[in-house]
């Protein structure tokens, strides 16, 4: 009997251990999963759609080699069509039904339409894309992870008056949240350097027809132009701009910064200055790889390409994240996510390079400025 028993309990410690090794295993290949938000329908579709590929991309190359600890990465993707009632929906559900800790979003006006889920909820928020200024004071768990407006058309402005020597400047502007604070940026980042600005025009969103706001800028004659706008109404305003015979040097922010917009303009685009919050191919191996990489799979360059970049990084920053909280032992919660970021701070990724996360939820980069000349994009200077 006695011999009997020492069996079965052989067995039992045996059969323990399995259950044990197999549950190890079990947590181990679970996914950790993240949510991203982007329009994949609507207006915007072309870019969210491009955008959402790179993350997805991201994740499968992280998967391929090893995932996080040895558990895979899993992307809950969901439609917002660049309106925050959808991008709140489509929070509600990633939060409450796919139980994700951490959500990437970007269109500024989503942004802050599901920022107060993300405060009530304690699910950090990753803003990639969008640059209002307001981002950085949206809450607790707010963060973004592309520099806000207030950095490259701050620098834009400075550039403008500095270098390029202009003293008038006249400010076009959309009349949403992005362009409105937008513009005010150039416009008090220009006047603090030393210039005037002569002209400061709205144009409504939906409009197709510039004429009067274009003439005001015609007769208050500017040196330099700066249109905020988007990638829909740019080629429509700057060509418009050139047909009532200005022929002034024109500046635009980073949604200038692509081939859809040059090749719209044509002639009407050559000498147009962009800015860029990421390095071009011609400035970077890994990011002429990733573009070698989109020219292969999908046969073009993607759709506002350093917007591809950032989404290409966050799967990588999450990445960052979990092993730090797997590491420490702790559960993965939004609020451990949320102290992952405080603690480490900094991160290298592999399109944009460092990224430095401020106390005040901002990001500290490099502001890439290139010129158009034979319909393409050129490199003309690197500001901080």
């Amino acid at each position: 009997m006695k011999v009997i028993r020492r069996g079965v309990l052989r067995a039992g410690m045996a059969l323990a251990l399995c259950s044990v090794a197999f549950v190890g295993r079990a947590n181990a290949a679970e996914p950790l999963p993240f949510g991203l938000a982007l329009p994949l329908t609507g207006s915007q579709a072309l870019f969210g759609a491009d955008q959402a590929k790179a993350a997805q991309w991201a994740v499968d190359d992280i998967n391929a080699k090893g995932g996080v600890n040895g558990r895979p990465l899993k992307m809950v993707l969901l439609d917002t069509q660049a309106d925050p009632r959808q991008g709140i929906n489509a929070v509600n559900r990633m939060i409450s039904v796919d139980k994700v800790p951490v959500f990437g979003t970007a269109w500024s006006a989503v942004v802050k339409a599901v920022a107060p889920i993300a405060n009530r909820s304690q699910t950090l928020e990753l803003s990639v894309g969008a640059n209002s200024p307001e981002i950085a004071r949206l809450g607790d768990y707010v963060y973004t992870t592309y520099p806000l407006a207030d950095v490259d058309i701050r620098l834009l402005a400075k550039y403008s008056h500095d270098t390029l020597k202009k003293q008038k400047a006249a400010v076009l502007y959309i009349h949403n949240d992005s362009g409105v604070e937008g513009a005010r940026i150039y416009r008090d980042s220009f006047t603090a350097a030393g210039g005037q600005v002569v002209a400061y025009e709205a144009y409504d969103e939906q409009s197709t027809d510039y004429t009067g706001a274009l003439l005001k800028v015609r007769a208050a004659q500017p040196e330099i132009i700066h249109v905020q706008g988007l990638v829909a109404d740019l080629p429509q305003i700057i060509t418009q701009l050139r047909r009532l015979g200005l022929s002034q040097p024109i500046t635009t922010y980073s949604a200038g910064y692509n081939p859809k917009v040059v090749q719209q303009l044509g002639a009407a685009g050559e000498g147009l200055i962009v800015s860029s919050l990421a390095p071009s191919p011609e400035l970077s191996p890994t990011v002429a790889k990733f573009v070698d990489r989109w020219q292969s799979s999908e046969h073009r360059i993607p759709n506002g390409l350093p917007y591809t970049q950032y989404l290409y990084d966050m799967p990588y920053l999450i990445a960052d994240l979990y092993k730090h909280v797997l590491d420490s032992g702790k559960p993965v919660t939004g609020a451990a996510v949320r102290a992952a970021m405080i603690s480490v701070g900094k991160f290298d990724l592999p399109m944009t390079g460092t990224l430095e996360v401020l106390p005040d939820h901002r990001v500290n980069k490099p502001v890439y400025l290139y010129q158009v000349k034979g319909g393409k994009f050129v490199p003309l200077a690197t500001v901080k």
